[in-house]
């Protein structure tokens, strides 16, 4: 944990960007009858029943100190989207040395997922682009990339959406939005506010 927040105080430098990256399932839901409009005085009224279509998953990298994001929809969260994924976030940062990514413990999370998607020299180059910062386990609050899932589903996902290439289409437009406003999170937690907050979870070490 306080090597995360070491990471999230560091100042802004190019050459060393700090980006956030998380993954999300996303229902894709079908009304089976059609929803009654709103009018003047009556919400919009929706049966209760409605019929499963699968599922997509939602790829979110974000780069807090700048307010800057990418989403991409997939059908899997496979080894092999995952690693594609930072492929294109690799492309997004040419000229940095090195990306400081931060992300949960995932199985598919780790370096040799790169092998499954990429002959072993273009594997060991992207692989080179990255250092990996791992939030703790049952720690996954500390990774930004939660919040701006949040965000996402609050202002963009929260209803009903039948077929990924709809949400793809929704997420694309959501996500212009949000980078043309350069939205940043102000991440107040601190080593500092951990230690007295979170003193449980620190051992007890006897004088």
């Amino acid at each position: 944990m306080e090597m995360v927040l070491d990471v999230y105080k560091q100042p802004y430098d190019p050459l060393y960007p700090v980006v956030c990256m998380d993954e999300s399932p996303k229902q894709l839901i079908a009304e089976t009858r059609i929803p009654i409009p709103a009018t003047p005085g009556q919400l919009a009224r929706y049966d209760y029943e409605y019929s499963l279509k699968g599922t997509c998953i939602i790829f979110m990298a974000n780069e807090p100190l700048v307010g800057k994001r990418m989403v991409r929809i997939t059908t899997n969260r496979k080894r092999v989207d995952w690693a594609r994924f930072l492929e294109e976030i690799a492309n997004q940062y040419k000229n940095a040395e090195r990306i400081m990514l931060v992300m949960d413990n995932l199985n598919t999370h780790e370096p040799g997922s790169f092998y499954h998607a990429f002959n072993p020299e273009k594997a060991k180059a992207l692989l080179d682009r990255f250092e990996f910062v791992y939030t703790p386990k049952h720690g996954s609050w500390l990774n930004m990339a939660e919040i701006e899932l949040r965000v996402l589903t609050t202002q963009c996902l929260d209803r009903r959406i039948d077929t990924i290439t709809k949400v793809r289409s929704e997420v694309a437009a959501w996500e212009m939005k949000r980078n043309n406003n350069n939205s940043k999170i102000n991440w107040r937690f601190t080593n500092e506010k951990a230690r007295i907050k979170l003193l449980r979870l620190y051992p007890t070490i006897e004088e």
